[in-house]
């Protein structure tokens, strides 16, 4: 056996290992050491490290990110003076044993979010009509939760008017492992969208049926982790899509954004009376564009103003239960700008009107603690 200085190259290689069962995966979150990605670790007597590393798929997106924390990792080892990454891919069988390892035997995938123990609250972000600022708030919303920490999910089921991809700046395309789904990740968010299946700016022309089986693959297919939060953007108005969410996730919670129009709240409305039918709880009511401020401080009510309190204030008459205005969002340049350019306000500039707004709906969204309060345990009453 070698010696390096006072140390075996026996006892080095243990440490190698251990320095790599600290590095984890960037889709995955998991280290690699548990995930089977290491395949050889050797030290030469001058001290460089070899160290082979199986990726999930060919050309997977994330190989440079895997490269340099290996070799970080690696090179903080003592004794260790060089680091040499070979790339391998992994098998069929090693993926199939990946696959397993991460969602268990069951060929047939299910919804994690809809099982009684799941402990990520999952927010449909849903409108009555069109042009709201919906997928807008739903971005910055995960980007300011993700800001605080939380591990963050976007499904973006607008199937037709998909946008989210575009406003969070994700222009990576999913990867494939056995029969999971990687989703790309954006400012630490997660997120799935049919825009990264079609090519270019292709229309997607669907009936019913597929727009449900499209979001049952997005919550099933794809491997999500351990998520916090998860959050639906859905399409407008009450169609398929809302009826599908209700039935695939029972126990998400909506989130109506209205602006402060009169014909646009009573529209919200309609969209938030549908948790009557669905028995879906209403976590509140976001206004967006509710003013824009002028140079001198005052206030310009562009849609008029008191939409979002009207659809709040209905929607508790109807619920029974009280139905929050979490926030008003002012109407800035810089908040449609911020999308274009795919950095959410609430990160690029948290100090704007509108960021501020934002940050405060997130923080009042996840201050709930994360449990089971609230949830069904299925547990029935013992006769005696």
């Amino acid at each position: 056996m070698s010696v390096i200085g006072n140390t075996s190259t026996g006892t080095i290689e243990e440490a190698v290992r251990a320095a790599l069962g600290k590095v984890e995966d960037p889709e995955i979150h998991k280290p690699i050491t548990e995930l089977g990605m290491v395949k050889s670790v050797a030290v030469s007597a001058a001290g460089l490290a070899q160290v082979g590393v199986y990726l999930t798929v060919a050309g997977c997106p994330m190989k440079d990110t895997i490269t340099k924390r290996v070799t970080a990792a690696v090179m903080d080892v003592p004794g260790i003076t060089a680091v040499e990454v070979e790339l391998d891919v992994m098998s069929d069988e090693q993926r199939t044993e990946l696959r397993r390892g991460l969602r268990g035997d069951s060929e047939e995938p299910v919804i994690p979010f809809a099982q009684p123990g799941s402990l990520t609250r999952v927010y449909c972000v849903a409108s009555g009509k069109g042009g709201v600022g919906k997928s807008s708030v739903t971005v910055n919303l995960a980007a300011a939760m993700a800001r605080k920490g939380l591990n963050v999910g976007v499904v973006d089921a607008d199937i037709y008017g998909h946008s989210v991809p575009r406003m969070l700046g994700s222009a990576d395309r999913p990867t494939k492992v056995d029969n999971m789904i990687m989703p790309p990740q954006a400012h630490g968010v997660k997120v799935i969208s049919i825009g990264m299946f079609v090519e270019g700016n292709t229309p997607v022309v669907w009936r019913g049926p597929m727009l449900h089986r499209a979001l049952q693959q997005f919550l099933s297919d794809v491997f999500w982790g351990d998520l916090d939060v998860l959050l639906l953007d859905l399409p407008p108005g009450t169609g398929d899509i809302a009826i599908s969410t209700s039935q695939l996730v029972p126990n998400a919670e909506l989130l109506v954004v209205t602006t402060p129009q009169q014909a646009a709240a009573e529209v919200a409305e309609r969209a938030g009376s549908i948790a009557l039918q669905t028995r879906q709880r209403l976590a509140g009511v976001v206004e967006n564009m509710s003013w824009m401020e002028m140079p001198d401080g005052t206030r310009m009510d562009i849609f008029g103003s008191g939409g979002g309190q009207v659809v709040a204030d209905s929607l508790t008459k109807s619920i029974g239960s009280t139905v929050p205005l979490l926030g008003q969002i002012p109407l800035e340049t810089r908040l449609r700008e911020c999308g274009d350019s795919g950095t959410p306000i609430v990160l690029s500039d948290p100090e704007a009107p509108s960021a501020k707004a934002l940050l405060g709906v997130a923080e009042r969204l996840t201050t709930r603690a994360r449990g089971l309060a609230g949830m069904s345990l299925n547990i029935s009453p013992v006769s005696k």
